[in-house]
Formats: structure tokens, C-alpha cells, sequence
């Protein structure tokens, strides 16, 4: 007979208490707060906030505008740098970025609330016109295929259509968006805000996207390019790194990203089966929104353990606090070395925990273990380069990921490359939103210059 009798459940919590616990995590700022918090801004010059600013928007000039109550227009300065600025708004971490090189974070140990005010500015927008203040220029004549609709692909699919082409925008899912739709944690853009999102970047024209259609499966590089101008590729990284652990396939290990978006597209969270006990192996984003998300369904114990210390962890200082408020268990320097199973399904896993020596992480020889119901992986995604074949030509890599130059260009020509799939440093959606703003750009520069091979 078992003695590890799963404790997995759904409906472990009553309708109010899910309803409060993924409600909006940063209630927004009212118009009053808006006016109170821009005059805190100096409107430096030469401000350090916008040079941490993955898309480089003109923050004291967003900020000035709402002090003088003008926030569509704070709102257009930002969606001009960046489309999916309200998005960003919400799940952007600003306290490592824009908040971080704030002056009055260096003075004062509290920044502007630059976050919130960008939020503030687009909400307006949004709210008071319902479609975005873009004209799109005379067509073309041009086509340009995008491959992927997460922030990279839809930042690129939109200045592409400013600029007058025509983009078809080929995605493997049922709704556009990516992580912003699939990945990130619940309570940080409730209210279905990725697809009003996404309706608001399309409201401008031009841009057509054909759901279930992945690369590699549906449609190849080979034919894309036969069949466009230009092709631009942001499919992020469909693959999910293994704890290389004997069992890893038994019930009870469970990829964190898949369980992530299952949450995201449930009608009912409490139909969402979750364990009681819960060991998460990561220390970024993802580790950190499936731990926070898995007790806010009711798991009792949620435990958290990254390989290395507190310092080196992904997930940001403000995002490991929220988690231990929460309730949530962050345990460093473990390595998972065991999965304990029992009937055909994982019922725990072993730990060996480890030190520095030099900056290589080396095992202890100490073990220690932790009962589960189920066990996220949450180590990392990687970029599946099987999805490129089909071409005559072949796309450099770097580091597994899309080698790409500073404009965004591949080593095929007419392809260019932004997003999680490119070898381009950060994987954030701000990151991937200026890629895809700076490959539209190049990409219009070679259809518009008949020397300029595409």
C-alpha cells in the first residue's frame, strides 16, 4: 500500500477568497494621485530613467504631461517609443530599471512611481478613445510575415503597418499576445487587459493574424520568404529546460509555464487543480509566479528552492518579498540531485545544497528532503532551432538563441529576428517590444531603399 496519498484538489478556497486574491496587485493611480505623485519628478536632464529604459521613452516628458493634466498626450509620447505600454506598466520591473536609476531613489530610498503613471497615462487613452492614436501610412505594396504575436511580434507588426505594409502575423496559439496572454502571473493584469491590448495595437490597420500556425508545423521559414518581403521572427522559446532527473516524466512534475498559462485561461479558478504541497526548483519570474499564484489557489505549503544564493536569483527583490509574503518558502543554495516516487507518480524530491568556490557551484555532499504533490520546473526556456528547418539557408546561433546584429538582422538575408528567440541579452517584454520597434524600423529602411538588399 502507498503512504503518499496525493493531496491535490480543486475548489480549495470559497468564491470571495479568489476573487480577492488575484485582484489587481497595483491598484491604479486616480487622477489626484497621477498630479500628487508627477510633481515628486525633477525632469532631470539627461535623466537616468530613461536611459535604463529598454525602449527609451521620454519619461520627464510623459511626467510633465500628466502634471499639466494632459495624460493622452503623456499617454502618445509613451505608446510612440512603446506600444504595449500599458502592458509594460504592469508587469515591466521598473524597480530594477526606470525606479532604480531614479534620482530620488538615490536620495531618498523612494522613487517617482514611474510605473504607475505610465499606467495612469495609457489607461486614459485607452479608456477614453478605444483605439490607438496612430495613422497608418499610404500602403506600400510591401508584405511582411511575423512570426509570433507575443510583445516582440506585435511591437513590430504595428510600426511596420504605421509605415504603411501589409503584415500577416502567423502564431501557434488561439489568441494573440504570448507570455503577456499565457505567461505572466494572474493578478497582475487581470480583467482580460492582454487581448484589450492586443485590439487596440491591430485598431490601427494592416495587420491580419492567422492563429494556429507554427513554424516548423504549419508553415516554413522557406516558404515565408518565398512568400514576402521580409520576415521577422518572435515565436519566444517553446522549449522547457529538464531537471535531468530520473522520473521526471511520472505524475507530479509539472512544467511551471504550462501550468502558468492554464491558470491564465481558466474560466474558474477554483475548477484549477492544485496541490497542498507545492516545491518549486527556479529562482526567476516564472519560479516566483508559479509559487505566489499555486498559494493563492489554496496550496498550504510552498517552497521555493534556487541552486545558488539570494544575490544571484532572477526574480527581483520585490518579487522574492511579495512571494514570502505570501507565505512562500525561499530556500538558496539547494540543487536538486533526487525525485522521490512512490506508485508511479513523484512524491518529493531530494536536495543537495551547495557553495561558491570561485564563482563555480559545487555540492556539499549535505542532503536534505521535501515532500510534494507536485514539483514545478521552472528553470528556464529554452529556443528550439528545429522549427527553422525547411530553409535553403541556414540561421546562425548564439548562445542557442538567433544570432542577430544591432538592427535586428539575421544571418539569412530578408529575415530579422526579436524577442526570447534572439541572442540579444534581456528576455523582458519591454526588451522584446524595443526588438521588435527596431527591426520594423530596419525592415521598412530596406523595402524603402531599392539598393538595400531585404
Amino acid at each position: 500500500m502507498p503512504t503518499h496519498v496525493p493531496d491535490i484538489a480543486t475548489g480549495r478556497l470559497s468564491p470571495d477568497e479568489y476573487a480577492v486574491n488575484f485582484l489587481d496587485i497595483h491598484p491604479p493611480l486616480d487622477r489626484h494621485q497621477a498630479l500628487v505623485e508627477s510633481d515628486r519628478c525633477y525632469f532631470c536632464y539627461d535623466a537616468p530613467c530613461v536611459k535604463a529604459c529598454p525602449t527609451s521613452i521620454d519619461i520627464p516628458l510623459f511626467i510633465r504631461q500628466i502634471l499639466t493634466d494632459n495624460p493622452e498626450g503623456s499617454a502618445e509620447t509613451i505608446l510612440s517609443q512603446n506600444i504595449l505600454g500599458g502592458m509594460c506598466a504592469r508587469v515591466c520591473p521598473t524597480e530594477t530599471l526606470c525606479e532604480e536609476a531614479c534620482v530620488r531613489e538615490a536620495a531618498e530610498g523612494k522613487p517617482v512611481k514611474i510605473g504607475l503613471l505610465q499606467r495612469y497615462a495609457t489607461d486614459v487613452l485607452m479608456e477614453a478613445r478605444g483605439e490607438q492614436p496612430f495613422e497608418r501610412a499610404e500602403p506600400t505594396g510591401k508584405r511582411v510575415a511575423v512570426v509570433g504575436a507575443g510583445p516582440a511580434g506585435l511591437a513590430a507588426a504595428h510600426r511596420l503597418a504605421m509605415h504603411g505594409h501589409d503584415v500577416v502575423i502567423y502564431d501557434a496559439r488561439s489568441k494573440a499576445g504570448g507570455l503577456n496572454e499565457y505567461g505572466i502571473a494572474a493578478y497582475k493584469a487581470p480583467d482580460d487587459f492582454a487581448q484589450k491590448e492586443v485590439d487596440f495595437i491591430l485598431s490601427i490597420g494592416g495587420i491580419t493574424i492567422e492563429h494556429g500556425k507554427a513554424i516548423g508545423r504549419d508553415i516554413s521559414l522557406a516558404e515565408l520568404r518565398q512568400s514576402y518581403d521580409a520576415v521577422f521572427l518572435g515565436m519566444g522559446l517553446a522549449g522547457v529546460n529538464a531537471l535531468g532527473l530520473e522520473g521526471e516524466d511520472l505524475d507530479g512534475v509539472a512544467d511551471a509555464v504550462d501550468y502558468i498559462a492554464d491558470l491564465r485561461q481558466a474560466a474558474d479558478l477554483a475548477t484549477l487543480p492544485v496541490g497542498a504541497r507545492i516545491v518549486v526548483v527556479g529562482g526567476g519570474m516564472t519560479a516566483i509566479d508559479v509559487a505566489v499564484q499555486s498559494k493563492r489557489l489554496g496550496a498550504k505549503d510552498v517552497t521555493v528552492v534556487y541552486r545558488r544564493g539570494q544575490e544571484k536569483m532572477g526574480a527581483s527583490d520585490y518579487e522574492q518579498e511579495l512571494a514570502q509574503t505570501d507565505g512562500v518558502l525561499i530556500r538558496h543554495n539547494a540543487k536538486p540531485k533526487r525525485l522521490v516516487t512512490e506508485g508511479g507518480r513523484v512524491t518529493g524530491i531530494e536536495f543537495e545544497e551547495t557553495r561558491d568556490e570561485a564563482g563555480r557551484l559545487v555540492g556539499t555532499g549535505v542532503t536534505f528532503q521535501l515532500a510534494a504533490d507536485t514539483v514545478f520546473k521552472a528553470i528556464g526556456q529554452t529556443f528550439i532551432p528545429a522549427a527553422l528547418n525547411g530553409s535553403a539557408e541556414t540561421i546562425a546561433l548564439e548562445n542557442g538563441k538567433i544570432r542577430v546584429d544591432d538592427e535586428r538582422r539575421t544571418t539569412l538575408p530578408g529575415v530579422w529576428a526579436g524577442g526570447d528567440c534572439a541572442a540579444t541579452g534581456e528576455d523582458l517584454t519591454v526588451a522584446a517590444v524595443a526588438d521588435g520597434r527596431i527591426a520594423a524600423e530596419s525592415i521598412h529602411l530596406a523595402l524603402s531603399t531599392p539598393f538595400v538588399a531585404a
